[in-house]
């Protein structure tokens, strides 16, 4: 199939949900909207009671690196369900292939996912491609009226629920883009062109700021400097992202897990420490994945999402990086 535009993906998000709910292959689950203020965010906590009804998915098996038995259980490879399919994309620079399709089973109008053709890890880095058109994908929507963030789930600990990489998108109502994201504009910083942490949070958080192009006219000069600019914030807060996980000396083995938000005024990371946090009375695991840091938690019972979010955190160091300057390991795309 011909490749799309990011113009036309959006264009053609609304028809395809709508042809996925009347197909029946898309399950979309009705829910109400709660704002409860805690750590400065006014959280949008979404009650979603048939989720009582959707069984847990287990985390997936990140073990093998080359993916071959994952690919036997892989839900993104083709054929793709057309009730399901939006289209696809293909970077022109390094020739990387995306599909884009709706997510099966939506609490909000609109989810869709941007999937790596061949198959990549979830563990794995984002890569500048997958940046460049991630940010072409919620620059097309502004430019249609409409307001997207993206998110990806990075590694075991992270809340990822496929091992093929994708990132996802969801809508908000206004260009204030989702509730964190209020408090990084507000922010005040000595240089917009450096990492800094939101201090009212009680949990490890990097963000960048984002001064970008603001036409969406993609020529072969914006490109360069769009790829420049998104990699580089990308390889910044994941030196810091490393850097706090080794200053964290109970931390548990193996490769760190976090997660990203992108937006179109800022890029963040989270470091992730545990998966899900444990209730102290009922014993009842909640999983967090991006959107609990972004300020949108959807669960089952209304809960209060400061300890969530601390429980599945790292502890914050930023006065130590500021003072000392991250650890730097060789190239981090190099295991992607």
């Amino acid at each position: 199939m011909s490749a799309s535009t990011p113009s036309t993906i959006i264009s053609a998000i609304r028809p395809a949900f709508e042809k996925g709910k009347e197909s029946g292959d898309l399950r979309f689950f009705p829910s109400q909207v709660f704002t409860h203020n805690d750590l400065g965010i006014d959280f949008e906590i979404r009650l979603c009671p048939a989720l009582l009804q959707k069984p847990d998915l287990p985390t997936p098996h990140f073990a093998d690196r080359e993916g071959e038995n994952l690919r036997r259980a892989d839900a993104f490879e083709p054929p793709y369900n057309p009730n399901l399919y939006v289209g696809e994309l293909r970077d022109e620079e390094e020739g990387t292939e995306y599909v884009v399709l709706l997510n099966k089973y939506s609490v909000v109008e609109g989810h869709f996912l941007l999937i790596t053709k061949e198959f990549q890890s979830q563990t794995s880095p984002l890569r500048p491609s997958d940046l460049v058109q991630t940010y072409l994908l919620l620059r097309a929507a502004r430019d249609a009226g409409k307001h997207l963030f993206a998110f990806y789930n990075c590694g075991q600990r992270s809340g990822a629920s496929q091992a093929h990489k994708h990132l996802q998108f969801l809508p908000t109502e206004t260009e204030d883009g989702p509730p964190i994201e209020r408090l990084a504009r507000t922010a005040r910083i000595d240089k917009d062109d450096k990492p800094f942490a939101i201090a009212s949070l009680p949990f490890a958080n990097h963000v960048r700021r984002l001064a970008l192009p603001a036409s969406a006219t993609t020529t072969t000069a914006s490109r360069a400097e769009l790829e420049d600019a998104l990699a580089g914030a990308f390889l910044e807060l994941l030196d810091l992202c490393i850097s706090t996980v080794r200053h964290a000396a109970d931390y548990p083995a193996g490769a760190p897990s976090y997660n990203v938000l992108l937006t179109l005024r800022h890029m963040y990371v989270f470091p992730r420490r545990h998966e899900a946090h444990t209730l102290a009375v009922s014993r009842e695991r909640l999983g967090v994945n991006t959107l609990g840091f972004a300020g949108h938690l959807l669960v089952k019972r209304l809960r209060a999402p400061a300890n969530v979010l601390r429980g599945v955190a790292c502890v914050s160091v930023h006065d130590l990086q500021v003072a000392g300057g991250p650890e730097i390991d060789g190239d981090v795309w190099s295991s992607a």
